[in-house]
């Protein structure tokens, strides 16, 4: 992401003043959370993409700095009551929210978060952002809704699980993009282009993270965690739907059955064995490549080049 940082330097100093302000608060259990978010946040990519999604149109404005805080400010609000509706109590190698304040706090902090999206949308009077992001939010609630009630059945199927990450994961990204966009382009079928752009990049980045799940490096998370959680992920369906009957009754029975590290580490060796790995790998390289297709599009720019890395890194990142 060297480039994307570099092309954004300026950018970035304003945008990380910007999200700071919008954590202030002057209730003493708020300010501590949102002091603790601040002190732990991520990559912060989904802003990357939409401040090099305005800039591949024209001058970074107030409306880019508005389309990246919202979807930051959305993603932060959807990890907290993810890790509420999961009980984890880690996130990114640290304790989460939920660990350090419980579930009740916890829950109103992250919907402070999406309140203050909104109010930002709404002070700056951008309309299109807004719906844009209203769509993406109703987006993932679909796509949570759909995955537990698929996941309480372990109804893994492909067409589903595409279904299920299109919602949850690919929504932000969708919408960092294209309301980056609707700050600099005029033309809507540029900036629907720009939507397909994250859509895809979103599908590969989970894609990715599914395959992180059975990697032996740190990412924050023990390895088969989202076995372990009966996650829906592409490695196992494609096992699932590749292996003699009777592994896949002994796999769906070991998932049933809860956490057990021996038979968890039984199942991430099968799924290798079965080519469920190299599988995820193709797709996940297929769904990239239809992006940065539709990125080249484009006018050749420091903006394009650094929202070409920014896509590869998605796909070649190691935790």
């Amino acid at each position: 992401m060297l480039l994307a940082r570099e092309v954004l330097k300026s950018e970035l100093i304003y945008f990380e003043d910007f999200f700071a302000d919008s954590l202030k608060s002057h209730i003493p259990l708020l300010q501590g959370m949102m002091g603790y978010i601040l002190k732990n946040k991520g990559k912060q990519i989904r802003p990357l993409f939409a401040l090099l999604s305005s800039k591949l149109g024209g001058t970074v404005n107030e409306k880019s700095y508005v389309a990246a805080l919202v979807v930051e400010l959305l993603h932060t609000a959807s990890l907290i009551h993810d890790d509420v509706v999961d009980e984890s109590m880690v996130r990114r190698g640290d304790f989460s929210v939920n660990a350090l304040w419980r579930s009740k706090p916890a829950v109103l902090g992250g919907d402070i978060l999406s309140l203050n999206a909104l109010l930002v949308t709404l002070t700056s009077n951008d309309h299109k952002i807004l719906e844009i992001y209203t769509g993406a939010i109703g987006q993932i609630i679909e796509g949570e809704i759909l995955q537990l009630r698929k996941s309480l059945r372990l109804n893994l199927d492909e067409k589903v699980y595409f279904e299920i990450i299109t919602a949850k994961t690919a929504a932000f990204f969708a919408a960092a993009c294209a309301a980056g966009a609707s700050s600099t382009f005029d033309d809507e079928v540029l900036i629907q282009k720009m939507y397909s752009f994250g859509e895809k990049v979103g599908i590969a980045f989970q894609i990715k993270d599914d395959l992180l799940d059975y990697s032996l490096s740190d990412i924050g998370k023990p390895r088969g965690h989202d076995i372990q959680d009966k996650k829906i992920t592409l490695p196992l369906i494609y096992t699932l739907n590749h292996c003699s009957p009777g592994l896949k009754r002994k796999i769906v029975k070991i998932i049933k059955r809860g956490k057990d590290d021996d038979s968890i580490g039984y199942i991430v060796e099968e799924v290798i064995k079965a080519g469920g790995i190299q599988y995820a790998q193709e797709k996940m390289f297929k769904y990239r490549d239809e992006a940065l297709e539709l990125l080249y599009e484009f006018p050749d720019s420091q903006s394009r080049k650094a929202l070409e890395e920014l896509v590869r890194y998605t796909t070649d990142r190691t935790y």
